[in-house]
């Protein structure tokens, strides 16, 4: 199938790369990849049709992803969050989706899902409070999905929640050194009004069902938000590693090491060695992270419970898939000599993106791994990330 987006978003890529060394001095994505994106689609791709959102696959979606963290990692990932937000929406009441869209269906939901916030129950819905980091893009949002903690008789329950600009304010608190560009700064909230409609339980997010599935019935809105989530965030760090190998190779097949005599990398047998395994790492990458999604889509489609199993083997293998990202594009670094360092430069930028985005707690390696072997051992695994 054709992926028109990508065939557009690729005629953005040079421009979008002379913007990666403003993104980072700005410390968010430049307005006019932004606008390019919207024009290109890309924020519309898991949108539902009825506000003029194209329905796509989320391979399609990914893969557009990847094609822009090759020339900056920072607009992928800010492309990636925003862009994954308009599927959760549709999980929504019609009323919340409605808020944001009626006027303007271009309109962008950044997001801070730790539940750093807490939910009073009041008349109508709650009282929210609170702060919350690593909201990325959130300068180009008009809402914000925000984790919070509501009190119940039994402990504690996990809301996501929507919240327009009106009622927040964001703090320019981004100074890092990778991802620097994705202006993932604090948003803060003083007894802001969220009405009932506008808060999404886990328990439902869990059981892959929502409100919004009543008006919005594509299968694309019945797989799991663990599985579309985390992707959302490995993405971008494949295509920060294919960037990287294309830098790669690009400069190795001129270089001459002077140190050695004057030998060519390009016929260095231990430098095809770690361009072969680097290649082959981010292919395992991309194919496991297609396949899964895929798989998932195909249940939903055909209106069958998607396997726990999957599910799991899902987040087993996004885990892996940063991983085997961050193990590439280590091995492309230390084989490009002391060029590599030097700024600005596409592989050093990338590698250090890649290293940012894979702290994220998505990426929590042991955690992702660990349930999946609980759950072929029988045990029951309980996680609202899956």
């Amino acid at each position: 199938m054709t992926n028109k987006v990508l065939d557009r978003v690729r005629d953005l890529l040079p421009a979008i790369r002379e913007r990666a060394v403003q993104a980072e001095e700005q410390r968010r994505v430049p307005d006019a990849s932004i606008a390019e994106l919207t024009e290109a689609g890309v924020f519309r791709m898991l949108q539902p049709a009825r506000f003029g959102g194209m329905e796509e696959s989320p391979v399609a979606f990914y893969e557009v992803i990847r094609a822009i963290g090759t020339v900056c990692p920072s607009t992928a990932w800010v492309s990636s969050v925003l862009g994954a937000h308009p599927w959760q929406l549709a999980l929504f009441e019609d009323q919340a989706q409605q808020d944001v869209w009626a006027e303007n269906p271009d309109t962008l939901v950044s997001s801070s899902y730790a539940p750093t916030g807490k939910l009073t129950v009041v008349d109508g819905g709650y009282e929210l409070s609170g702060r919350w980091q690593f909201s990325s893009g959130c300068d180009h949002g008009q809402w914000v999905f925000l984790g919070a903690l509501v009190p119940t008789a039994t402990g504690m329950d996990y809301y996501t929640v929507l919240v327009p600009r009106t009622d927040y304010r964001i703090e320019d608190t981004w100074n890092v050194s990778g991802l620097a560009g994705t202006g993932s700064n604090d948003i803060v909230i003083e007894k802001a009004f969220v009405p009932a409609y506008r808060a999404y339980s886990a328990a439902d997010q869990a059981n892959l069902v929502g409100p919004g599935q009543a008006v919005n019935t594509n299968p694309l809105y019945k797989i799991s938000f663990g599985a579309l989530f985390s992707n959302t965030i490995t993405a971008p760090i494949i295509g920060a590693a294919q960037g990287a190998y294309d830098a790669h190779i690009e400069r190795q097949r001129e270089r001459v090491r002077l140190s050695y005599g004057g030998q060519k990398v390009s016929e260095d047998p231990f430098a095809h060695v770690r361009i072969a395994r680097a290649a082959s790492e981010i292919d395992a990458a991309v194919l496991q992270m297609e396949r899964n999604m895929s798989e998932q889509l195909r249940y939903a489609q055909a209106g069958e419970e998607i396997p726990f199993e999957l599910r799991l083997a899902t987040r087993r293998d996004q885990v892996r898939g940063t991983e085997r990202a961050l193990e590439a594009i280590d091995l492309l670094f230390k084989n490009s000599g002391g060029h590599a360092i030097r700024q600005p430069n596409i592989i050093e930028r990338n590698w250090r993106d890649a290293h940012a985005g894979s702290v994220h707690v998505i990426n929590d390696v042991e955690r992702a791994l660990a349930m999946y072997g609980k759950g072929a051992m029988g045990l029951e695994v309980a996680d609202r990330m899956l």
